[in-house]
């Protein structure tokens, strides 16, 4: 059989803007719901969600065949961690707070077979249908979208040089952590931070590489698309929840 083909990936390739929706409501059966409401890709989250790979897994079992892409968000830059996500299947990853042209190699390496990286052999995997992907070993890389986080003003001051190590597929600006990296903790509409946004998305773009975000404010989502984010996530599950049902709450209980 052929290996499946990563779609989140050759869109950003062909230049189309993927919007998204981040995930940190752990259950399988909520996820299989997001991933068939149209939005071009979820992200499953690890780094500030209750999750451990045997979650990511069923999680990624319950999104097959549906038409949104899983990408993971692995807890930390950890060579081991990401292996055993690739390994379950995952073909997209989004690795944060990478602060460095080291830290970058380090992802970059994390997702390539020798001699380019560092991930190891299995033939029986999920991620090569147990053996049973043509080629598996020679193709993989080609479907792996690696994306990082530049989240930091040391990162950003770096931006340039984090984009050109090779094999980073995407740059993914975290505004939160910026804006507290900047000095202004919670306040993500701050508009230095705002301004570092904008100038992160378009030095990614202009380095060549597609850019990211995520915000739920939607005046920010529009300045952000403007400064050239690619793929951008709308809204987390969790938030559209409490919304909703307070909203409810708000409208009965009045």
């Amino acid at each position: 059989m052929e290996i499946p083909k990563n779609t989140f990936k050759s869109a950003l390739l062909a230049g189309e803007q993927q919007v998204g929706l981040w995930n940190i409501i752990r259950d399988p059966y909520v996820v299989q719901m997001l991933a068939g409401l149209g939005y071009d890709w979820l992200l499953i989250d690890c780094e500030h969600a209750p999750r451990d790979l045997d979650n990511v897994l069923t999680c990624l079992q319950a999104m097959q065949g549906m038409p949104t892409s899983p990408v993971v968000r692995v807890t930390e830059n950890d060579t081991a961690e990401i292996k055993r996500v690739l390994d379950v299947g995952a073909q997209s990853i989004l690795v944060p707070y990478v602060q460095s042209v080291e830290e970058a190699e380090k992802a970059a390496a994390a997702v390539a077979y020798p001699p380019k990286g560092v991930r190891g052999m299995s033939g029986m995997t999920r991620a090569n249908a147990f053996g049973a992907v043509d080629g598996y070993f020679q193709k993989a890389r080609d479907e792996i979208c690696l994306m990082v986080q530049v989240e930091t003003k040391q990162a950003l001051d770096d931006l340039e040089a984090i984009a050109a190590v090779d094999g980073i597929d995407g740059v993914f600006i975290g505004p939160a952590d910026l804006g507290a990296s900047m000095g202004h903790v919670g306040d993500m509409m701050h508009p230095d931070v705002v301004a570092a946004v904008e100038d992160g998305l378009s030095r990614t773009r202009a380095a060549g590489l597609p850019a990211g975000f995520i915000a739920t404010n939607d005046e920010m989502l529009e300045k952000a698309v403007a400064a050239g984010s690619l793929f951008t996530a709308v809204d987390v599950d969790s938030i559209v929840l409490q919304r909703g049902a307070r909203a409810r709450l708000d409208r009965w209980k009045r």
